[in-house]
């Protein structure tokens, strides 16, 4: 049954909205494992938009669950990344404008420095992960850059209208969760799932982690942090079944 991460990020978002110190990140991550996630997801961009460096170093001093690093390949950031060592590490592409993580990263177009930054990485005990699009030739290339693990991009899936396009993405992540599989390789899922539409993903055997952060956060507002990561947990677990 795959487990659930919780991505905190928008939680220090809200925060640097008053550039405050409240809602802090460190007690949401806190909240979210009372309410049973089995990983706590953060994003240390290289603008510090939302997680900040104070953020980090608390974390990995309390986290009790898996603690799970996205992150770009810039070489502070992966400096930051080796000296925390978080349980897990997800490389994703990072462009300064967007609003979040667009696409997945392109692993098979820049080999050579991402396989040296796995490298150093699973050098040091970490997990590496990489965020990916449902697309053969990035999962090949993930295999041999030396990644254990890989999230398959599900925001196609997420923003699908209609029923083919809808049934086409379906088509696209279960093909992606075979191969990288068959390849060797752990596989996450996650971007734009929701409450309403995370069954069908759930429901697809083998996917080992879900990693979700905008809808708990949305939906935390209303019922609390507890109560919506143990909403998004049930859901998982009644689709695994």
């Amino acid at each position: 049954m795959a487990s659930l991460g919780v991505n905190i990020d928008h939680v220090a978002t809200v925060r640097q909205a008053r550039q405050t110190v409240e809602p802090d990140p460190v007690w949401a991550a806190a909240e979210a494992e009372l309410g049973g996630a089995d990983c706590i997801t953060f994003h240390l961009r290289q603008d510090r938009r939302h997680i900040l460096d104070r953020d980090v170093h608390l974390l990995k001093q309390t986290v009790q669950v898996k603690l799970n690093m996205e992150m770009s390949l810039a070489d502070e950031i992966v400096e930051i990344a080796l000296k925390i060592k978080p349980d897990q590490v997800s490389l994703v592409p990072e462009n300064r404008q967007e609003v979040t993580t667009e696409g997945g990263l392109d692993v098979a177009g820049q080999m050579d420095r991402v396989s040296g930054a796995v490298k150093r990485l699973r050098d040091a005990g970490i997990i590496v992960s990489a965020f990916i699009d449902p697309d053969p030739a990035q999962i090949k290339a993930s295999r041999d850059a030396g990644f254990g693990a890989i999230e398959i991009h599900t925001g196609k899936y997420a923003n699908a209208k209609g029923e083919d396009e809808l049934a086409e993405a379906l088509a696209e992540i279960r093909a992606s969760l075979s191969a990288g599989l068959d390849a060797g390789l752990i596989v996450h899922g996650g971007h734009g799932l929701t409450y309403r539409n995370v069954t069908p993903v759930a429901a697809m055997e083998g996917f080992s982690e879900f990693n979700i952060g905008h809808s708990i956060i949305a939906r935390a507002v209303f019922v609390g942090l507890r109560e919506a990561v143990a909403e998004m947990k049930r859901l998982i677990q009644e689709a695994a079944k």
